[in-house]
C-alpha cells in the first residue's frame, strides 16, 4: 500500500536523528565522563555505517541516473542533499564537543590528551626512542610520480597525506603515510602519562622518512568506501559468492573523504584525483580525525569516571536449575523470560546450550547464526553436541553486514567438526535467534526453544537489552521444528500452529491484529496498541497504523532508531505518540502488543517493522501464552513508556525532544528502574 509522501518521514533524514539524539548524550553533563567519551565512539561508527551502506546507495543512484523518489518524495539527489547538510553540521557539534567539553574535563581528570609540542625534553626523549624502535619499522612511504601510481587507500584506515619537496630539483610530489592499524591511536608519555595522537607523533618524525628532502605539508586523512553488496539470486554456491564479494568490498568507490580542517587546496586536489571524489564528498575536521578510536580513552581503568560496573542477575528459576534434567524440568513445568543484559546471558542462555549439548537425553540441537562471538558458547556447544553423538544442525547466515568474514570461519570450523552446516538462500537473510532442542523423555520426545530478540553474542548481550523467552509450548516448538526442515530441505513451510514468521505470515498477521484493534475501537471497546522495536519503516504496517489511529487506538511507539511514521497529525495520526529511549544499554528488544476488548496478544521476536525485514529475511517472532511472562513483558513496556529522563519524543515535523522531568516529578530512567528491579528479585548476581 502506498501512502502520500508527505505521509512519511525520510529514513537517511531519520537515521541521522537517532545520531543526533546519542550525541546529545555525549553532550550531557550530568553522565560519568568516560561513558560520555565513550557515547562519542557509537556517534563516528554509526556514522561510518551510514556511509558505507545509506550514503553508498544514493550516490549510485544519483551516479546511474536513477530518478525514483523515496516513499517520503525526495529524489536520489535532494536526498544526498538533505543529508550531507546534515552530516556537516553533526560532525561539527561532535567536534566542538570533544574540543570544549570533553578535553578540558579529561584534562582536569588528569587525561592530558596532548601534541608532541607539549613534550618536556625527558618526554621528547622518550617519544622519539619509540618512534625508532616501534613505529618507524612498520612505516611505508607510498609516494606519487613518475611509475608509482596512486595508491590504494583503504576504508577506514587513518592515513598522512603528504606534500614533499626535493630541495635540489624544486619538485613537490604527495606521499601517503599510513597510520599503523595494530598501535594504539594515544600513545602514552612520560610520568604524567600525556596521550598523543600516533598520527601526530608520525608527523612530527616525517623527515625520518623523507631524509634530504623538505615536508612543506602533512594532514591526516581518511576514507570511507561503499561497503554494501549484493549476491546474485542465482548464486549457486553461498559461501563462494560471499567471500568474493567480501574480496570485492575492499575497493569499494570512496564515499567520503574526511581530512584535517587546515589541509591546503593543493593537498586536496591531489586527493580528488587520485580518489576520483567530488568536492561534496570531502568533510573537512577541526580537531581529531575517526573519534571511533576513543574507545581506547573511555577503556582506561579509571572506575570513579564511568558509571557503576553492571553484573547481569541469575533468575531464580535458573540458579535452582543444578543439572541438565532440572533445567529442562524447569523449562517444561512453565516458561521462563529473561531480560538481558539485566538478567545474566551467562547464566541463562549459555547454560541452556551447554546442558543441551551434556544432556545424554538431547538428541538433537538446532541453531540460527546471525552474529555471535568467539567467548560465546553456542559454537562450542553445537561442536560438543555433534561430537556426543547428536544431531547438530546450524543455520549460519553468512550475509549478516561487517560479520561475514567471522560466519565463514565459523561455518568452516563446524562442518569440520562434522556439524550440519546450512548457508541460507542467496536472496534471503536469516535473521531469526533461535535454539531448538529435541530430548528424549519417558512419555516421547520433546522439544524445547529459546527465541530470543538479539543475537547470540556474548558481548553485545551485556551491552544490549534483549528478552528471550524459553518454552517446551508444543505449537510453537513443532511451528519452529517445520521452519528447520524447510530452511535445511527443499518442502515448502506448511500453515504454522502459532508462530509469525516472516516472509510467510508476519506482515499480514500484524496488519490483521492492528485492524482487529481498529474494529474494536470503531464499536466503542477499550483498545491499545503498544509497539517496542528498533525501526519503524514499513509503509504498509505505517498505513494500517494510521487507519488505527483514525478509529481511536491509542498507539504508542518506543522506536530506539528509525520511524517514517508522523504521529500528532490531526485527522491521521493524532492518538499515535513515538519516543525513543537511550541509555548505557542499547535498547534492542522488539515486543509487539495489540489490545481489544478483553483480548490481548503478546508478541516477541528478532523482527523489526521494515519491509526488508518483513518481506526479505527469515524473521521468527511468538506469541507469549503464558500470563506471569506476559505481565513482565507489560511491565517493561510501562517503565519505557513512563521513562521522563533518558527518552526523547518524536514531532510530526520529525524533530526530536528531550524528555525531562516536571518541577518536583520524580525522574523515572526506564534503565536504572529494570537495574533496581533486579537488585531486589535476583537470587545471585553473576557475570553478563
Amino acid at each position: 500500500m502506498s501512502l502520500p509522501s508527505e505521509q512519511l518521514l525520510n529514513r537517511e533524514l531519520s537515521w541521522l536523528a537517532y545520531d543526533t539524539r546519542v550525541l546529545e548524550l555525549a553532550e550531557d553533563a550530568t553522565r560519568p565522563l568516560l561513558d560520555r567519551v565513550r557515547t562519542c565512539v557509537f556517534v563516528s561508527s554509526n556514522l561510518d555505517e551510514f556511509f558505507m551502506v545509506r550514503v553508498a546507495g544514493l550516490l549510485d543512484q544519483v551516479a546511474s541516473g536513477v530518478g525514483v523518489r523515496s516513499a517520503d518524495g525526495l529524489t536520489p539527489a535532494r536526498a544526498l542533499e538533505a543529508v550531507t547538510a546534515r552530516v556537516r553540521d553533526l560532525v561539527e557539534r561532535q567536534s566542538a564537543l570533544w574540543a570544549d567539553g570533553l578535553l578540558p574535563v579529561l584534562a582536569a581528570e588528569r587525561i592530558v590528551i596532548a601534541c608532541v609540542e607539549d613534550c618536556d625534553e625527558a618526554e621528547l626523549a622518550e617519544l622519539t626512542e619509540r618512534f625508532e624502535r616501534e613505529i618507524f619499522p612498520v612505516l611505508t612511504p607510498l609516494g606519487v610520480g613518475p611509475g608509482q601510481p596512486f595508491p590504494y587507500i583503504s576504508g577506514l584506515s587513518l592515513s598522512l597525506g603528504v606534500l614533499v619537496g626535493d630541495p635540489e630539483t624544486g619538485e613537490t610530489r604527495f606521499a601517503r603515510v599510513k597510520v599503523p592499524e595494530g598501535m594504539d591511536r594515544f600513545q602514552a608519555v612520560g610520568e604524567r602519562g600525556l596521550l598523543i595522537p600516533l598520527e601526530q607523533v608520525i608527523a612530527h618524525f616525517l623527515p625520518r622518512l623523507f631524509p634530504g628532502m623538505e615536508v612543506s605539508e602533512s594532514s591526516a586523512f581518511r576514507v570511507t568506501r561503499d561497503a554494501d553488496f549484493d549476491v546474485s539470486d542465482e548464486a549457486d554456491d553461498l559461501l563462494q559468492a560471499v567471500t568474493a564479494e567480501l574480496r570485492r568490498r575492499r575497493f569499494g568507490d570512496v564515499v567520503r573523504l574526511e581530512i584535517e580542517d587546515a589541509a591546503s587546496e593543493a593537498l586536496l586536489a591531489i586527493l580528488f584525483d587520485g580518489l576520483h571524489i567530488e568536492p561534496s564528498q570531502v568533510f573537512r575536521i577541526t580537531g581529531l580525525l575517526d573519534l571511533a578510536d576513543l574507545g581506547q580513552i573511555a577503556s582506561l581503568e579509571r572506575p570513579e569516571l564511568k558509571g557503576e560496573p553492571w553484573i547481569g542477575a541469575t533468575p531464580r528459576r535458573f540458579a535452582a536449575a543444578h543439572s541438565p534434567s532440572a533445567l529442562f524440568a524447569e523449562i517444561r513445568k512453565r516458561d521462563i523470560l529473561v531480560h538481558h543484559p539485566y538478567d545474566s546471558f551467562a547464566s541463562t542462555f549459555e547454560l541452556f546450550v551447554r546442558a543441551a549439548a551434556r544432556d545424554p537425553d538431547v538428541i538433537a540441537m538446532k541453531a540460527m547464526v546471525y552474529r555471535t562471538s568467539g567467548d560465546s558458547p553456542l559454537i562450542p556447544a553445537l561442536i560438543e553436541a555433534a561430537e556426543n553423538g547428536k544431531q547438530s544442525v546450524c543455520l549460519v547466515e553468512l550475509k549478516a553486514r561487517f560479520d561475514e568474514h567471522r560466519n565463514i570461519g565459523w561455518g568452516r570450523s563446524l562442518e569440520q567438526a562434522g556439524v550440519h552446516v546450512v548457508y541460507g538462500f542467496p536472496n534471503m537473510k536469516i535473521h531469526g535467534k533461535t535454539v531448538l532442542v529435541v530430548r528424549r523423555e519417558p512419555d516421547g520426545l520433546r522439544r524445547y526453544l529459546h527465541v530470543g530478540t538479539g543475537n547470540y553474542h556474548a558481548a553485545t548481550a551485556r551491552a544490549y537489552e534483549d528478552f528471550g523467552l524459553f518454552t517446551a509450548d508444543p505449537e510453537i516448538t513443532a511451528d519452529i521444528a517445520d521452519l528447520y526442515n524447510h530452511l535445511t530441505g527443499f518442502g515448502r513451510p506448511q500453515a504454522f500452529r502459532q508462530a509469525l514468521v516472516a516472509p510467510f505470515v508476519l506482515k499480514p498477521r500484524l496488519i490483521e491484529e492492528i485492524r482487529r484493534v481498529a474494529a474494536a475501537a470503531a464499536a466503542g471497546q477499550p483498545t491499545r496498541i503498544r509497539l517496542k522495536i528498533n525501526n519503524l519503516v514499513d509503509s504498509e504496517i505505517v498505513a494500517a497504523l494510521y487507519a488505527a489511529s483514525r478509529a481511536g487506538v491509542p498507539i504508542e511507539i518506543a522506536t530506539r532508531g528509525i520511524c517514517a511514521l508522523r504521529p500528532g497529525v490531526p485527522g491521521l495520526s493524532e492518538t499515535i505518540t513515538v519516543r525513543s529511549v537511550l541509555g548505557r544499554f542499547l535498547e534492542h528488544s522488539r515486543v509487539l502488543v495489540f489490545e481489544a476488548g478483553g483480548e490481548t496478544l503478546t508478541v516477541i521476536g528478532s523482527a523489526d517493522l521494515m519491509t526488508r525485514n518483513l518481506d526479505n529475511r527469515i524473521e521468527v517472532m511468538v506469541p507469549i501464552h503464558d500470563t506471569r511472562v506476559e505481565q513482565e513483558l507489560h511491565g517493561a513496556l510501562d517503565l519505557i513508556f513512563a521513562d521522563n529522563d533518558t527518552a526523547w519524543t518524536l514531532a510530526a515535523d520529525g524533530s526530536w525532544t528531550r524528555l525531562r522531568p516536571a518541577d518536583g516529578e520524580r525522574r523515572r530512567p526506564t534503565q536504572l528502574a529494570q537495574m533496581r528491579r533486579r537488585r531486589r528479585r535476583s537470587s545471585t548476581r553473576t557475570e553478563a
